[in-house]
């Protein structure tokens, strides 16, 4: 026999017509009421007609990611999967689900986004970096569609409802450890320029430097793609130079693995002939040779917490845009600086 919504409200305690807002995700029913229903719509197998919902009130249930261009190498570092794992599980915990763009280059991306809410596939948008001149970020705020920037926005910050970290206090912070440990010649290694997390971190080692009384060589500063290859090539170049660095901050662990693989080819000693610290602490800064020094950032909770402000965007709960939201992070000590392991 099928399952109804009455045998739902029977089972959960509730009227019928609560079982019906909890189902649109109504705003005005509590979480734990939303929990109940839930899981005896869960324990009863009921499962509501998605379709037929979404014509009734003009909703989708659905959230829109928007990746990178060149999605499929974007994929390969663990930072988008962690994040979308946080995304993931607060769209989960209120009946959303996700759709991805699939664009291999920017103006793809773009037709992709454009698609995605003009034909309403999506009730919101999470976009998953942060960069001058975006398309994709003027289209929606054109449009006053419901979306969150995972990063701060390069202009109109005020206008944009964005989760990040400290980029600029962490480059700072993790450029004057290395100073205290006794460097001098820091270099730093970070993604193109054109994303907002690469100039706040490399404003913050700037900083840095110039508050210890250090110099600012530009030839110590090198932008590479988010890979391991990428680390590779930067450090190569760093190496090459007439006074090479012995020290660097790498914008990301993946990179940062590439950076020590390949110091290790060259027989340069990590960490006594080089300092290598990073960003993101992935899982596998602890299990690299040696053990990743490596600010952890809460990629989960960026994820999470973008999620959380978009669904209060989505129902209309008094969240204005220009909403900003900074995750906590804090260094972790490994071997790979030279520092005492925490």
């Amino acid at each position: 026999m099928q399952v109804t919504i009455k045998d739902v409200a029977r089972e959960a305690n509730v009227a019928p017509s609560t079982v019906s807002r909890v189902i649109a995700n109504s705003p005005r029913i509590s979480q734990k009421t939303k929990e109940r229903v839930r899981q005896a719509m869960e324990e009863l197998g009921y499962y509501p007609n998605v379709h037929a919902r979404s014509l009734a009130n003009r909703t989708t249930q659905a959230i829109g990611l928007v990746m990178p261009s060149a999605a499929t190498k974007t994929l390969q570092n663990p930072f988008f999967s962690e994040v979308i794992r946080g995304i993931s599980t607060k769209a989960h915990q209120n009946g959303y689900s996700l759709y991805m763009t699939t664009g291999v280059s920017e103006e793809e991306v773009y037709e992709g986004v454009v698609s995605m809410v003009q034909g309403r596939r999506v009730d919101g948008v999470v976009v998953l970096y942060s960069r001058t001149d975006d398309k994709v970020v003027q289209f929606l705020q054109d449009s006053k569609f419901p979306f969150v920037v995972v990063g701060k926005p390069f202009s109109d910050s005020s206008h944009v409802t964005y989760v990040d970290t400290d980029n600029y206090l962490a480059g700072r912070e993790v450029t004057k450890y290395l100073h205290q440990l006794g460097h001098e010649c820091i270099a730093f290694v970070g993604g193109s320029q054109d994303l907002a997390v690469t100039q706040e971190r490399v404003g913050g080692y700037k900083t840095a430097l110039m508050e210890e009384g250090l110099p600012i060589n530009e030839s110590y500063i090198v932008s590479a793609p988010f890979m391991t290859t990428g680390g590779a090539d930067a450090v190569k170049r760093l190496m090459s130079l007439e006074h090479p660095p012995t020290a660097v901050v790498v914008s990301d662990d993946m990179m940062a693995l590439g950076v020590m693989s390949t110091l290790n080819e060259m027989e340069i000693s990590v960490p006594d002939q080089m300092a290598v610290v990073s960003f993101n602490n992935l899982f596998i800064a602890e299990f690299s040779s040696p053990p990743l020094t490596s600010v952890e950032i809460n990629i989960f909770g960026l994820g999470f917490e973008a999620t959380n402000c978009l669904i209060e965007q989505m129902n209309e709960e008094a969240t204005p845009y220009g909403k900003r939201v900074i995750v906590p992070h804090y260094l972790v000590v490994r071997q790979s600086c030279g520092g005492t392991a925490k």
